[in-house]
């Protein structure tokens, strides 16, 4: 524990707030909230903590915190916080599935659509829908039972829609409000079990046409019966109602915490989400932090009914949600309860040896490099490569890897300016000087180890321009290959030293990995750049074809070969004028001529 950690420690207060850990680059790592800020800020550097804990501990260098009136506005500001800073330590909801759901939109004329995204504003939802099959199916039913508009735009006149009675053709006469407003509510009630009175008025319909002898209506209304036992009546897992509602349990063991949410719609539990990640709270707080977040930046639609194993505090979740929610003591919601919890102990058992495999691998990794090089746990990490072909369109890369993974949205690609074509250390130098004088002008986080694809002189260039340019102290390690360039050494120190690391040790996969990933990257750029020359080199000199014209042949025909072979009306389609393309051919049959021996 720093002095300054120490000093805010003696004068903490007993209130209700937020507090914000930073590290040494003084970027905000976790933010949390408190009922008494003195005794749960204290909690973290005293005591003896799990790995998790442990390991945010390490990072915090000093900390902020905002005293609130009520837990419940430190609960929200918490979410607030979270959002702004995005804390690598707190719950990360990034989960890719999104349910579909049915949207009747706020227009005049209103029409059905399935859309993943929710904007509670723009018109009233229906759903989640387990796959994009049952919203599907479910709408091509509503299609044809209720007259809303069908089409994407207005017509100008009457389509196929209104004449089979499946629109009200506001194409051509004006449709009452109210009209809509009845229509929505019908739906609303469908979709809430209300099908089942649908269904016995088309069965009666269905008897009426057949007592008078319209069998084509009375085989009409079967369909539409078939289509509603089909679409809404297939599924088992049944309530005795048809409310919209969440259902909540959870489990923590070794300082991970697993939620699972039980979506139950019109009566029926139609899907399942799961969420593990590392608790440093209470378990009773990590709960009112994930609801906040899941029906808040996940966007998830507030159910009419929410239910909270009994260890939850119910009060808060009331006033953070503004809904019914219940913590169940009896019958068949509490016994869903029972069963979320469940399936999250079981989920949390079996993943764990997942996740401690990929914990060893990632940041155990970093930490057993850090050892090793005895410096400070490098979880951010650049490396650095170049790539050219005997000198020709010489590039450089640069990757990322944090917590011991790649982070590709913080990769860059470098196309060298200063430095002559064969020389490594001049471009080296350059994209150094270029990355991190970058790095301090926007104030980006600085990374804790980087890594140089190359030996002794290169590590010496980039120090040199690291602490005698920019006054920057960052360690550098370079990455000697062996004779089938797979990694061998890991070079650390001034003078640069071998560093001893088992060859099956986390740690060295490790660095095989960064070796690996920022060759590829500077490879892939350096063949990408090799391409476009060759396609500029045989367009050169060519009356009538510039740059535009090279790029609209290459979209056109993809590559050089198919602009080669193509006839002179083909070019002409590409929108070349005829005496241009004519120039082009006998610019290419030329050259064949020269090749040909």
């Amino acid at each position: 524990m720093n002095e300054i950690i120490e000093n805010k420690l003696s004068i903490l207060p007993e209130l209700p707030g937020c507090y914000l850990m930073k590290d040494r680059q003084d970027t905000v790592i976790y933010v949390g909230k408190a009922k008494v800020l003195k005794n749960r800020v204290r909690s973290y550097f005293t005591g003896s903590h799990d790995g998790k804990t442990q390991r945010l501990v390490g990072e915090i260098e000093d900390f902020e915190y905002i005293i609130t009136n009520s837990e419940i506005e430190a609960l929200i500001l918490e979410l607030n916080m979270i959002k702004k800073y995005d804390p690598k330590y707190n719950i990360m909801l990034k989960d890719d599935k999104t349910y579909p759901y049915l949207k009747i939109t706020n227009e005049r004329h209103p029409k059905l659509i399935i859309t993943r995204k929710v904007n509670k504003k723009s018109g009233k939802y229906f759903g989640p829908y387990p796959n994009a099959t049952a919203a599907h199916e479910t709408k091509k039913l509503l299609d044809r039972l209720y007259p809303y508009r069908k089409c994407q735009t207005i017509p100008a006149r009457a389509c196929l829609y209104y004449h089979i009675g499946q629109c009200l053709a506001p194409c051509i006469k004006e449709v009452p409000a109210e009209a809509y407003t009845e229509m929505i509510a019908d739906i609303s009630r469908f979709l809430s079990g209300g099908y089942k009175e649908v269904k016995k008025e088309l069965q009666q319909k269905m008897n009426e046409a057949a007592e008078q002898l319209e069998f084509e209506r009375a085989k009409e209304y079967r369909d539409q019966i078939t289509n509603i036992e089909t679409v809404m009546e297939k599924q088992n897992m049944n309530a005795n109602d048809f409310t919209d509602r969440d259902i909540f349990g959870y489990a923590v063991d070794k300082g991970w915490m697993c939620v699972q949410v039980f979506f139950v719609r019109q009566g029926k539990m139609i899907e399942r989400d799961v969420s593990i990640f590392p608790a440093y709270q209470d378990p009773e707080d990590e709960l009112l932090t994930f609801l906040g977040r899941f029906y808040g930046e996940a966007q998830h639609l507030l159910p009419k009914e929410i239910h909270l194993p009994e260890s939850a505090d119910l009060e808060l979740a009331q006033q953070l949600l503004n809904t019914n929610v219940y913590v169940p003591q009896r019958g068949k919601k509490k016994e869903l309860v029972k069963l979320a919890n469940k399936n999250a102990d079981i989920a949390l058992s079996a993943k764990f040896q997942l996740i401690e495999r990929q914990e060893e691998r990632t940041i155990g990794a970093c930490e057993e490099l850090g050892r090793a090089m005895s410096i400070s746990t490098p979880l951010r990490i650049e490396a650095f490569d170049n790539s050219h072909t005997h000198g020709v369109e010489p590039v450089s890369a640069m990757i990322s890897f944090i917590d011991g993974r790649p982070n590709r949205k913080d990769y860059r690609k470098y196309k060298t300016k200063t430095a002559a074509a064969h020389d490594d250390y001049g471009a080296m130098r350059e994209v150094i000087r270029r990355r991190y004088t970058r790095v301090l002008k926007d104030h980006l986080p600085l990374p804790d180890l980087i890594v140089i694809d190359g030996g002794k002189g290169q590590m010496e260039i980039a120090r040199e321009v690291l602490e005698d340019e920019l006054g920057l102290e960052i360690p550098i390690a370079g990455l000697a290959k062996d004779d089938k360039h797979n990694t061998a050494q890991l070079l650390y120190g001034n003078p640069p030293e071998i560093v001893a690391l088992k060859k099956t040790s986390e740690a060295f996969y490790l660095l095989q990995r960064v070796q690996d990933e920022v060759h590829r990257f500077a490879i892939t750029f350096h063949r990408q750049r090799r391409g476009a020359s060759s396609l500029t080199s045989s367009l050169d000199g060519i009356e009538g074809v510039g740059p535009k014209r090279k790029q609209q042949l290459l979209k056109h025909f993809k590559t050089v070969k198919a602009i080669r072979e193509a006839s002179e009306e083909q070019l002409q389609e590409a929108g070349l004028p005829v005496k241009v393309a004519e120039k082009l051919i006998a610019h290419f049959q030329q050259s064949e001529q020269k090749e040909t021996p």
